[in-house]
Order: C-alpha cells, then sequence, then structure tokens
C-alpha cells in the first residue's frame, strides 16, 4: 500500500493532489528539490546484473527500476536503512503497473514530446495501468507552454529540466510558446531575472526566467482545476503549438478516458467558445442522456425554440414571452449550440444552466450538423402529434431543414424576422389555437420523472416515481410518496439533479434500476466515506453522481467523490461525501 500520495480534487484526468513529504507539495508540481535532496543517496549509476547502466533521477525509497538485482536492492537497504521517502518506480509503456509505489516515471517522455497520436496512446495506457491513487512524473518534458495540456493529459509530476536547458540554449520561453532570445527586443516579464533589463539579461538568466514561468503556469493550473475551468483554459492555450492543439484533440477522441473521469455536476460556468467544446465530455454526455434516456411524457405539440443568452432560459425576457404565448399547450423545447436540444424538463440540469457560448449569429459546419444531429435522435426517440419551429431564419433554421431531409419530419414554422416580434408571437398564438393546455403540476411530476431518467437511466423516473406529490416551486421541488407522503428525494437547483433522502435510496435499491452502489466494511459512516473502508462499488458511479452505500452496521446515501472504478482501485481520499445515514 502506497501512503505518500493522495488526490484531493479532479478536473477531468487532472488531479490535485498532495505528495506527503517534510513540506508537503501540492500536485501538479515540480519535484526538483525532492530529487535534490534525495539524489545524494544514490550513486548515479547502479551496474545491473546484465551489464547495462540505469540512471536514476526518481525519488529513492524501496521502490527500484524494473530488472534491479535483489543484491543491489538488499545492500541499499544495509547502507540507508533510515531513507524514508515516497517512493517511485521507472515504467515503460510496457512495464507499467501496480509496483507498489507512490509515483511512476515514464521512462519514455522526452521522445514523445511532438509526436500527439504516441503521448496520447502512451499517457493513457500507463494511467489506466498504474494505481489510481498515485503519481505520474514525466521527466524532462515540462514547459510553460505545455505543461497545461499535460496535467489535463492526466499527468502530476514534473522537473524543471527542459525549461532549464532551452534557456541555456537561448529559448526564452512563456505560456504561448518559445522565442530566440536574441530576437527579443523587451523582455515580457517581470520575474526576477527579467526585471534587470534586456542588455543586462544573459542565458543563465534566461534559464533562471524559464524555470520561474514554468512555475508560475504550474500555479495557474491548480487555480484551474480547484475551480474546475482547466478545459476551457487549454482551449485556448494549447492553440499556441501544434503538436499540443492535436494532442488536446488526440484527447477529446478518447471519450471513455475522459468520461470515466469528469464529474456529472458543476457549480461553474462552462464556456463553449470555440467548436472543440462540443467534443467536451459534459456536452457530449448530456446530449447521449438526452437522446437515449429522456421521454417526453407530454401529449401536446412540440414546440422548438432558440435558446437565450440568461440561463436558466425561463428565466429569460424572450422565454417569458414564449411561455406566455404557448400557454401550457405545446412542450418546449430549446435548441442551442454547442448543446443541441434541452427539453424544458431539464432547462435546470448542468451543463444546460451553466453554460455560456460565443454568439456571431452565424453557425458553423460542425455546429449545424451536431445539432442536426441530436435532434434528430431525439425526434426518433420521441413522438409528437405536430412538431412547430419558433426559430428564427439562419443556423436554427439550417438544422430542421437537415433534420426534415434527413427524418422526413414536416415542421410548421411561426417566424419570419424575429422570434420576438409581435407578428411572429401573434403567429405562435395562432398555430396553437384549438390545443389541450395541460396542468402546471403535470409539469412539476413529469420534471421529477425527466432528471430521474436522466440520472439514473432510460424509463428510472417511472419505476421510481410513478406516484408521487411535490411541494415546493420549480427548480427546487421536495418529492413525496403518494401514499403516505414520506419525502423521497429534493431537486438540488443549482444542479438540477436529484438528491435522495435515505427513504428514497432505499427506494431505489429495491427497484430494477440500475444502482450506483457502494459495499462498505462494518462501519458507521460520519461524514464521508474513505476509500480503505470500501469493498466494492459500482464501476458506472461517477463524480457526482447519487450513490446508496450499505454495510453490515449502517446504511447511507450521498454524492460521490470518486468514480467507481477510483473508489474499487484506492487505498486512499474521500470517497462518498455522505448526506443521511442510519446505523442497523
Amino acid at each position: 500500500m502506497t501512503e505518500y500520495f493522495e488526490v484531493h480534487e479532479r478536473d477531468g484526468p487532472a488531479r490535485l493532489g498532495e505528495l506527503r513529504l517534510a513540506d508537503p507539495l501540492t500536485t501538479p508540481a515540480l519535484v526538483d528539490s525532492v530529487i535534490e535532496d534525495a539524489g545524494s543517496l544514490w550513486p548515479e549509476h547502479r551496474e545491473l546484473p546484465s551489464g547495462d547502466e540505469e540512471t536514476l533521477t526518481v525519488l529513492p525509497h524501496r521502490s527500484f527500476p524494473a530488472g534491479t538485482a535483489r543484491e543491489v536492492q538488499e545492500a541499499f537497504a544495509v547502507d540507508y536503512p533510515s531513507v524514508d521517502y515516497p517512493s517511485a518506480a521507472v515504467v515503460s509503456h510496457e512495464t507499467a503497473g501496480d509496483h507498489g509505489s507512490d509515483a511512476y516515471v515514464l521512462s519514455s517522455a522526452p521522445g514523445l514530446v511532438g509526436n500527439a497520436a504516441a503521448f496520447t496512446e502512451t499517457i493513457i495506457d500507463v494511467r489506466e495501468s498504474v494505481p489510481a491513487d498515485t503519481a505520474v512524473l514525466l521527466s524532462g518534458v515540462a514547459t510553460p507552454a505545455n505543461v497545461a495540456t499535460l496535467a489535463y493529459a492526466g499527468v502530476d509530476l514534473f522537473d524543471s529540466h527542459r525549461a532549464h536547458v532551452r534557456g541555456l540554449e537561448g529559448f526564452y520561453q512563456t505560456a504561448d510558446g518559445e522565442a530566440f532570445l536574441e530576437d527579443l527586443e523587451e523582455l515580457p516579464c517581470a520575474c526576477p531575472a527579467c526585471q534587470q533589463g534586456r542588455a543586462a539579461f544573459d542565458r543563465e538568466d534566461c534559464a533562471e526566467h524559464n524555470v520561474a514561468a514554468l512555475r508560475t503556469e504550474l500555479a495557474r493550473v491548480r487555480e484551474r482545476i480547484r475551480g474546475g475551468q482547466l478545459r476551457g483554459y487549454i482551449e485556448g492555450q494549447a492553440r499556441h503549438e501544434a503538436w499540443l492543439t492535436a494532442l488536446f484533440r488526440r484527447l477529446d477522441q478518447q471519450y471513455t478516458y475522459l468520461e470515466q473521469r469528469t464529474p456529472i455536476i458543476r457549480s461553474e460556468t462552462l464556456l463553449a467558445a470555440s467548436d472543440d467544446s462540443m467534443r467536451r465530455v459534459e456536452i457530449q454526455r448530456f446530449a447521449e442522456r438526452v437522446c437515449a434516456r429522456y421521454r417526453n411524457r407530454f401529449e401536446q405539440p412540440l414546440m422548438l425554440v432558440p435558446c437565450s443568452a440568461r440561463k436558466p432560459y425561463s428565466s429569460s425576457q424572450s422565454h417569458g414571452q414564449f411561455h406566455d404565448a404557448i400557454g401550457y399547450r405545446a412542450h418546449k423545447v430549446s435548441m442551442t449550440s454547442p448543446i443541441g436540444v434541452v427539453p424544458q424538463e431539464l432547462e435546470y440540469t448542468y451543463p444546460a444552466q451553466q453554460y455560456d457560448s460565443v454568439v456571431t449569429g452565424r453557425w458553423s459546419e460542425e455546429e449545424i450538423e451536431f445539432v442536426a444531429r441530436v435532434l434528430s435522435r431525439y425526434l426518433d426517440r420521441n413522438d409528437y402529434p405536430r412538431h412547430i419551429a419558433h426559430i428564427p431564419p439562419g443556423g436554427y433554421r439550417s438544422v430542421c431543414e437537415r433534420v426534415e431531409n434527413e427524418t422526413g419530419v414536416e415542421f410548421e414554422y411561426t417566424v419570419d424576422d424575429h422570434p420576438t416580434t409581435t407578428e411572429s408571437l401573434d403567429a405562435l398564438r395562432d398555430t396553437l389555437a384549438g390545443e389541450s393546455a395541460y396542468r402546471k403540476r403535470e409539469r412539476e411530476h413529469n420534471t421529477v420523472r425527466a432528471i430521474v431518467d436522466y440520472q439514473l437511466g432510460p424509463d428510472a423516473g417511472a419505476e421510481l416515481f410513478g406516484e408521487l406529490t411535490v411541494e415546493g416551486q420549480l427548480p427546487s421541488l421536495r418529492v413525496h410518496a403518494a401514499d403516505d407522503h414520506e419525502q423521497l428525494a429534493t431537486i438540488v437547483p443549482q444542479y438540477g439533479t436529484l438528491a435522495f433522502t435515505l427513504a428514497g435510496a432505499r427506494r431505489w435499491a429495491d427497484s430494477d434500476v440500475p444502482t450506483g452502489r457502494v459495499e462498505i466494511d462494518p462501519f458507521v459512516p460520519q461524514g464521508s466515506v474513505l476509500a480503505p473502508g470500501i469493498e466494492t462499488a459500482s464501476e458506472s458511479i461517477r463524480v457526482g453522481d447519487e450513490v446508496y452505500v450499505e454495510g453490515p452496521k449502517a446504511v447511507a446515501v450521498g454524492r460521490a467523490a470518486m468514480s467507481g472504478p477510483e473508489m474499487n482501485a484506492s487505498t486512499r481520499g474521500i470517497a462518498v461525501e455522505v448526506r443521511h445515514v442510519e446505523e442497523q
């Protein structure tokens, strides 16, 4: 069991962790000082039985490179019995695995720089081969320009070797690349080395600056991870070097790797600033769940409307006008880039309530294709007596026309110019003349069931809440059983998801709905469940999911702080934040 590294926060594959030294180190971080402090304990080279030499530039503890002779290991234990450092094993793409170490150093890292395909394949294989609660260290690769993308890929530890050497070679590095020192007329930095001015600045100063810039960028990366904003940051930052842009896009193609590590809810705004944003896990997952899990329960016509800048949509002026004109006589579904389509029941559900996009008035071909694909799948699953599109000309209309051509669905258009003109709103009212209206309570009940479908799976809402009563106003609804009025769940307004009570969790666990289940050792959780106390966890669990916790001495319900695979593999860290617990 490893003891010196623990993950505290996650932002996709990027992790904020703690390397427990005399002075704890928060990762992603540089480990130069650790290596230097520990280096005197090792000869620079050791002779292996095969006659090969292996240079050791890692943290020395009870871990040795693969193939190190037993007598060498035993001799080290005799010579240095008091060494107490985190252990690090040197591994290759082929030898990565659980070697009982706190950190794993990828031996081939420098050779992967510049090759996006090879780097993506290697880092994912290594990250998935070594234990979840261990650090991955890449030596000789980090620069201020690439360290954010490397951290996003899942790397925890770096050294400053490359930045320092490039400085001595006359390359001045910043977060947006590097330039020949001789080409700079002034220094775009205020670090101590740069404050002396260009005339006195030499290559030694350049090396000092590069390392300082690397440390600054790592601090920025850590703050981005804390705020759940690293992905948005590298959408822009990675574009400064071609191979980093390729790496970033290669990683986007590894949906399984990213999805397992991406929370289902966040409180931070998701900025969709480019076509790359449509490939974000949060957006792809929302679209997939809407198309595969959501089921329309209204009998009224479909009413497609444009999204609004203000979120949730119903709080905007335009959607207030739509609501007044519709009058509960149609089912409102918002069309939006980059998310796709948002049924009114899910407008509070992350990321529909927490995104912002760049509005130019023009839709790219990729936007039209993505939204059209989502809308086609949505209509294939959900039947409506009529299909009405209250949308303006341009991108929205192009989406609908493409869907008409591909599916045979015919839309009734009610807008000639702009959706909120008097003429357009009158046309909307006239189009719905004679349609029956649903009740407000029906919308609230359907919202509860739709959220459960979204969270737990197709038709889960009908299974768990076929009969229910609600209290409060959207989005703050309390859900009760129809028979005895016992509270079963609450809609959490900032996320648009359901949080179960113990009674609701028991109903979930006793049903046929797939359950995020965590089995624990015989203890009563107090506030949280730590990874060492977990026997098994459902592999489908993601960070932010509702989970049902059960053990010989207690049952509980709470929110996952780790994914299910990480719970099963970790020996440290908070796995579940418990909301309700009952001793048994």
